[in-house]
């Protein structure tokens, strides 16, 4: 089959897709001494994000199907035929994460609309700036995430 290493490493590894797309096309947001946190002109800087992050992934599916289409074949032979189903199989295992997601960017653009984003879920602080645009879906500050991380290890869970 022709597929090369670099769409493989995407296909297995989709948060280097999804880090190299999502937050390779924004400008850093430059804060002002003073200035409220999460204030509106902050709101539409992550809403731009996730709204452009969203939009790729759509673009993405949609040339998924169209690859789909284009490439599907009755190989005669079997180790073809698995190859190919092994390579869709993928495909849409990562579709399918993406999916989820698009859901999440959904909820977080409600979030933003709701006044809510950018505090901690757990704690209620901030955020922060550098860690949004990093992960722009964040619900956690750094220190919650990390003590869900070491519960989630210890526990198995």
């Amino acid at each position: 089959m022709r597929s090369n290493q670099y769409e493989y490493e995407m296909i297995l590894m989709p948060e280097k897709q999804q880090k190299s797309e999502s937050n390779s096309s924004f400008t850093p947001y430059v804060t002002k001494d003073g200035e409220e946190y999460m204030n509106d002109e902050q709101g539409a800087h992550f809403k731009k994000i996730l709204l452009a992050w969203k939009l790729e992934l759509m673009e993405e599916v949609d040339r998924t199907v169209h690859h789909m289409k284009e490439d599907a074949a009755n190989y005669a032979d079997p180790s073809d035929r698995a190859t190919q189903e092994e390579e869709f199989s993928l495909e849409l295992r990562t579709r399918d994460r993406e999916r989820k997601l698009i859901k999440k960017i959904d909820k977080t653009v409600d979030r933003i609309k709701e006044l809510d984003y950018g505090f901690c879920d757990s704690c209620g602080v901030e955020i922060g700036i550098r860690r949004l645009e990093a992960r722009p879906t964040a619900t956690l500050c750094i220190d919650c995430k990390t003590l869900a991380e070491i519960k989630e290890r210890q526990t198995g869970i």
